[in-house]
């Protein structure tokens, strides 16, 4: 097996970090996950646009639990991990998938901004719990409908896509 290791550099929070306890070989041990966002610019000139790059990253123990406290929406980090194959048969197809999980994560926030983030969001909410709840439901609604089609959006323009995967 090959060890691949991922730098995300300069990206910020898509979301709370999410902190649950799962049962390990040793006893219950903190699993969190994050989803960092990175911008990087390709082309040149009037060609030139922005791509940004989402991963979704697993951190454990201590790392976890430090992240959940001094983490939020929006707080910048340079994450290292590595990426793991996370293949499945699910009614006889095989699933492609990856795993991330980080190794190093730097804050990249002061003290100061990360207690602002943290206190303008509130407290993260711990996996599994239902979302909050909101004052106009059909705001509500409407957000995710056109969440829904952004997401479809973007799935039909990646399989459109025709550059090859540089892994």
């Amino acid at each position: 097996m090959a060890f691949v290791r991922v730098e995300q550099r300069n990206a910020h929070l898509a979301g709370s970090v999410r902190l649950h306890t799962v049962q390990g070989r040793d006893g219950p041990v903190s699993k969190a996950t994050l989803t960092a966002i990175s911008n990087t610019r390709k082309g040149s000139g009037d060609n030139r646009g922005e791509e940004a790059t989402a991963i979704l990253w697993t951190l454990w123990g201590k790392q976890a639990e430090n992240a959940a406290q001094y983490l939020g929406k929006g707080s910048h980090v340079n994450v290292v991990g590595r990426v793991q194959n996370n293949n499945y048969d699910k009614d006889g197809e095989t699933v492609y998938a990856m795993a991330f999980t980080a190794e190093e994560i730097d804050y990249l926030d002061t003290k100061a901004a990360g207690d602002a983030l943290r206190a303008k969001q509130g407290p993260a909410p711990e996996e599994g719990d239902a979302s909050p709840p909101t004052r106009n439901p059909e705001k509500a609604r409407a957000a995710k409908t056109a969440k829904g089609r952004k997401a479809a959006a973007q799935t039909a323009a990646m399989a459109d896509a025709d550059d090859d995967i540089a892994f």
